[in-house]
């Protein structure tokens, strides 16, 4: 038993002497010369490694250009998106109920507060239509801010909400607000031909859908608003869209409906991408 003891005993010694030895004034084997140095070694070690990144972003960075991308990979045909989206892009609701149509007037009011006259006159310009507005810089003279053409509001007529506050929810003629994403440099259309929006039913539901109207006419993103030049260069862009009303839906039934870009230029959408070129959104209207 004491045999144990002082085995103990002496296991003990030698960890509290490895930690700490008072003969030698060694800290877990190493003198405080050694473990300054080894400390000193890490921090110039650590401290040029830091060095070394942050030269590397330096040098990263002075090839980034501030209003254009170095390099940009996109998709042959830019992706649609509509307004109110809805959940699951899908819009449901009842003409009967005001709560369940509210919140996409006040989407769609809030959506074209920028889009406002008063604020296009001040901010854009009255550009030509038909025609594109390019505005290319002079050799290393960079021409920014680049200016923007006005789309006013009113050129939504009947889906402005400014004739009809409720966007024709309230009568069950649902307006529907249709933007192509923004890619910088995209030339839609050529020969003065502007790139327009077609909205359809699927097959199983095209007798439900019934007649649509398109503001602007025809349905047009008119040339006059590309090519894009980025967030940063054109400060006041105002992107284009197209209003699409549905004058005498189905009442009480699901509707799976398409809406999709034609163009001269444009590649046709890819199936691999939904939203390339087209958007599919599902629409229901109850009258009670």
């Amino acid at each position: 038993m004491s045999g144990t003891k002082q085995e103990d005993r002496k296991g003990s010694g030698e960890w509290r002497e490895f930690f700490w030895n008072p003969r030698t004034h060694e800290l877990m084997g190493r003198t405080a010369t050694s473990w300054g140095l080894i400390l000193l070694f890490y921090l110039v070690f650590y401290l040029f490694l830091a060095g070394m990144f942050v030269l590397t972003m330096y040098i990263m960075l002075l090839t980034l250009d501030d209003y254009k991308p170095t390099w940009q990979d996109r998709l042959a045909t830019p992706g649609m998106m509509i307004r109110p989206k809805g959940d699951q892009l899908e819009i449901s609701f009842s003409t009967a109920n005001t709560e369940s149509w509210d919140g996409f007037t006040q989407t769609l009011n809030n959506f074209l507060s920028t889009y406002n006259d008063s604020y296009q006159v001040q901010t854009n310009d009255n550009c030509p239509p038909d025609q594109y507005f390019i505005q290319e810089d002079s050799g290393e003279v960079r021409n920014n801010p680049k200016r923007s053409c006005q789309f006013n509001r009113t050129m939504l007529e009947d889906c402005s909400g400014i004739t009809d506050r409720f966007y024709g929810y309230d009568r069950g003629q649902p307006c529907i607000l249709i933007k192509l994403n923004r890619v910088i440099g995209m030339l839609p259309g050529k020969d003065g031909q502007s790139p327009f929006v077609t909205c359809g039913a699927k097959r199983e539901d095209s007798d439900k859908m019934g007649p649509v109207v398109y503001f602007p006419p025809n349905g047009t993103f008119n040339l006059m608003y590309y090519p894009y030049y980025g967030k940063k260069a054109q400060v006041n862009y105002t992107q284009p869209l197209v209003a699409v009303k549905f004058l005498n839906v189905t009442m009480n039934a699901d509707i799976n409906v398409e809406c999709k870009i034609t163009s001269n230029t444009l590649a046709d959408g890819s199936d691999r991408d939904k939203f390339a070129g087209r958007v599919s959104f599902k629409l229901r209207v109850n009258d009670k």
